[in-house]
């Protein structure tokens, strides 16, 4: 798993490349911790390149999102693989957390 991230007229982009499971997980919950220490209230998760998501994968993802809503911020998904939005469908949270089919859709959605 890779996690990078960049901020860009204000919004906080995510993107995680690999697998999100079990064992990534906490590392992947102690980076993103990390870069939601910044003052930025909107974040953007680039899943086009996550080929896998687990439940605890699942978990950091909506524990940054429950953050962003703390700061009475905006979170949305961009690029999610098919499999990776069936999980997201599945668990319903795709009524919870906006999702987008590119990354510029969810950054104009962001702005």
């Amino acid at each position: 798993m890779e996690i990078s991230h960049k901020v860009e007229n204000g919004i906080l982009q995510v993107a995680i490349k690999g697998r999100l499971d079990a064992a990534t997980a906490p590392v992947a919950e102690g980076e993103i911790n990390k870069m939601l220490e910044g003052k930025e209230n909107r974040l953007l998760f680039d899943l086009s390149d996550l080929e896998y998501l687990s439940s605890g994968g699942l978990r950091v993802i909506l524990s940054a999102a429950k953050e962003m809503r703390r700061r009475e911020g905006k979170v949305a998904l961009a690029a999610l693989t098919q499999y990776v939005y069936e999980i997201f469908e599945v668990s319903g949270f795709t009524s919870m957390i906006p999702i987008k089919d590119s990354v510029e859709e969810g950054l104009k959605d962001l702005a």
